[in-house]
């Protein structure tokens, strides 16, 4: 199975960390992120990756190398000029002729990759993308009202939504709705997808996930994978 692992991003939240190092290459305890998506990818039967990279891609390469160490095949895919979150995978077309997964360098999860792979599969959508339920507390009392007298209070009530948790699925057929070569992220996709009537399947991710997006998140990360990685081990 083949996956794609979006790794070119500038990182500029995460300064002055990344202003040496890229971020999929930050270490979280004794590996770099990087590497954590590697090997959990490759326990999860994907043995084919691509890394499209843009910001210090040599750095990049020369850490991972052709992927032995792994136990996988890897290849490194440059940008000449930044891309955004879709437009990279159209350098790789040519190689991404079957169903394939694609991720942000920047996630840390315990997802079943195999799982969302078959769920992907199964539901034959053109792009299936998996999805995290955040709950976030409300700072202030929420009151209910009708005319000039309160029905109700709801003391700090917490937020429900759910967000990208950037991993998807891609079936090839998605490259006719995508221009080669060019800038295109993930949310002009979809709305392109959306306003044509193409279905978008979602899939709930249970496991632990973290997006190492700011210093907070990063530190995190920092116990998370002691926690969760090490100890699951």
């Amino acid at each position: 199975m083949k996956a794609v692992i979006l790794a070119g991003g500038l990182g500029s939240r995460l300064k002055p960390f990344t202003q040496i190092i890229p971020k999929p290459l930050l270490p979280i305890g004794e590996k770099a992120v990087l590497e954590v998506q590697l090997e959990a990818l490759r326990e999860n039967g994907f043995d084919e990756i691509y890394l499209a990279t843009n910001y210090k891609s040599d750095y990049i390469e020369n850490f991972i190398g052709n992927g032995e160490r792994y136990g996988i095949k890897l290849k490194i895919s440059k940008e000449e000029k930044p891309l955004g979150t879709v437009g990279p995978l159209t350098l790789l077309k040519r190689e991404l002729t079957e169903p394939f997964l694609v991720m942000n360098g920047d996630i840390l999860t315990l997802l079943n990759f195999k799982q969302i792979f078959e769920f992907a599969f199964s539901s034959k959508s053109m792009l299936t993308v998996a999805i995290k339920e955040m709950i976030t507390p409300f700072q202030f009392g929420n009151i209910t009202f009708e005319g000039n007298y309160v029905t109700g209070l709801e003391e700090k009530p917490k937020i429900k939504t759910h967000i990208l948790a950037g991993i998807y699925i891609f079936n090839p057929e998605i490259f006719e709705l995508i221009p080669d070569n060019e800038y295109y992220g993930m949310d002009t996709l979809m709305n392109k997808m959306l306003n044509l009537n193409i279905p978008i399947s979602k899939f709930l991710i249970h496991e632990y996930w973290l997006d190492i997006g700011q210093m907070d998140d990063f530190h995190t990360a920092q116990e998370s994978y002691k926690k969760h990685f090490v100890n699951s081990k």
